[in-house]
């Protein structure tokens, strides 16, 4: 196999284009956090409805990832992420000047379809137009970008929090979202970073890969050629790929169901939804409420949810620099080891923190550990295995099945956890989470493949003859 000996430039402008959409995912994930109980007191919501208005993108998002595989796959990656940013500004604008809660779940629903469709087309694009030997790195950044969105997301709502009570303005829209209901703001802020991400896909080109499975080899061979470095690693991305897809006679849905790449789709699927019940999003959504039943954030649940953010996007980085470095599988067992063993610290902490005298301080320290754990391990390959791991033909279809199992997972977690935590207690909530770390550690060991530096064509040979 050829290699790229460095990365491009370019590669690393159309990557942190594409990940940009993560960046809209994770705001328009976490900036419901600060929103919650303003909407609920200003349209008088029972716990029913505030749940829904929690969840509803949520709805959205698993609507958006059945279809956006399939639709990136007949239409393009490039129009596909066209289409996430429309959803995104008409979302945002749409929550800020909606007159009432009805409309405002709406837009809601409509950002979730877009949180759906980048989840899955941005990482696909990113795999696509990177070399094998940086693809980890590359597509880590779009990671990378959710949890930047995560905290920017945090302190949007903080600055527009402190900004309402010293704001006026003469016009009565304005005063509205940046004033009296300035939960409109922390909506509609994101309508900025949405219009940038609709502007600049247009300075990007399709996906080579793509291209070639649609017969267009002219336009992949001149954006390949802008990738890598030679004539020769040109001509061989090209080839090795109609090579490819000579092999795959079938249709799109039979070559789905071709025993080796099945298996592929099945543990795919297994990862993504496995990894939602370890505990990450519990801690995500749900961290300010367990630090207030610990009694550890004295009113100041928005300063440990910055700071966990902080340390989410930051393991992060150090996840992108490493992971093509030791690989997937070895920032698995890793993180993932260091993951049980907090879990199981902070369920001893609420079995019998009090009665050993453990200071609540130990706890944050833990919440924190564990997030360095698992935003330098699952959350940083879950996307990069996920991108990679199915052929080029039905890559997009494949990654829907698997993405709709994340979400489905995902969507579990975030009603599930609340009934945990009261029913499980928090320690037998945090025990279990420990527990669903093992599986998805035996599925990394025993059936991945170690995929980093391989071309996407050497892993789909991996898969076909694993019959």
């Amino acid at each position: 196999m050829q290699k790229a000996e460095g990365i491009s430039s370019y590669v690393i402008f159309l990557s942190v284009v594409a990940a940009l959409g993560g960046f809209l995912f994770g705001y328009d994930t976490a900036v419901i956090s600060g929103t919650v109980s303003q909407v609920t007191g200003q349209f008088g919501l029972t716990t029913l409805q505030s749940g829904w208005y929690v969840g509803c993108a949520l709805v959205g998002s698993i609507s958006g990832v059945i279809f956006a595989g399939a639709l990136s796959d007949y239409i393009g990656r490039k129009k596909t992420m066209l289409l996430s940013a429309v959803l995104f500004t008409s979302s945002a604008l749409g929550c800020a000047i909606t007159p009432d809660f009805n409309q405002l779940v709406i837009w809601r629903i409509v950002g979730g379809i877009g949180i759906g469709i980048v989840s899955i087309v941005c990482p696909l694009y990113i795999s696509e137009i990177s070399p094998a030997s940086h693809r980890g790195r590359m597509v880590s950044l779009y990671q990378l970008a959710v949890t930047v969105g995560f905290l920017g997301a945090y302190l949007m709502n903080w600055h527009l929090s402190n900004l309402s009570g010293d704001f006026s303005s003469e016009n009565s829209l304005l005063l509205k979202i940046f004033g009296t209901e300035n939960w409109r703001g922390m909506l509609g802020a994101e309508i900025l970073p949405a219009l940038l991400f609709f502007i600049i896909i247009f300075f990007i080109p399709e996906s080579p890969r793509w291209l070639i499975v649609k017969g267009k080899d002219d336009m992949a061979t001149g954006i390949f050629s802008k990738i890598y470095v030679t004539a020769s690693e040109v001509s061989y991305q090209v080839n090795e790929t109609k090579q490819m897809l000579q092999s795959e006679a079938k249709s799109d849905w039979k070559l789905l169901f071709t025993p080796g790449i099945f298996r592929a789709v099945l543990i795919g699927s297994a990862i993504a939804i496995l990894g939602q019940f370890m505990g990450v999003n519990a801690v995500l959504y749900y961290g300010p409420s367990i630090f207030e039943t610990s009694g550890l954030s004295s009113g100041d649940s928005l300063f440990y949810q910055s700071l966990i953010g902080l340390v989410n996007m930051g393991t992060t980085v150090l996840a992108l620099l490493i992971i093509d470095k030791i690989g997937r599988k070895k920032l698995v067992y890793i993180g993932v080891s260091g993951m049980i063993v907090t879990l199981v610290l902070i369920g001893i902490y609420f079995l019998t923190g009090e009665s050993l005298g453990m200071s609540s301080i130990f706890l944050l320290g833990c919440f924190l550990a564990y997030i360095f754990f698992a935003a330098g391990s699952i959350s940083a390959v879950i996307f990069v295995f996920l991108s990679e791991m199915y052929p080029t033909k039905i890559r997009g279809l494949a990654m829907s099945i698997a993405g709709f199992s994340l979400w489905v997972g995902t969507y579990l977690i975030g009603q599930l956890t609340p009934w945990m935590l009261e029913n499980a207690t928090p320690a037998g909530t945090f025990f279990l989470f420990a527990f669903m770390c093992i599986p998805y550690m035996l599925i990394v060991w025993k059936l991945m493949p170690e995929t980093a530096g391989k071309s996407l064509e050497e892993i789909e040979r991996f898969w076909l003859k694993k019959k």
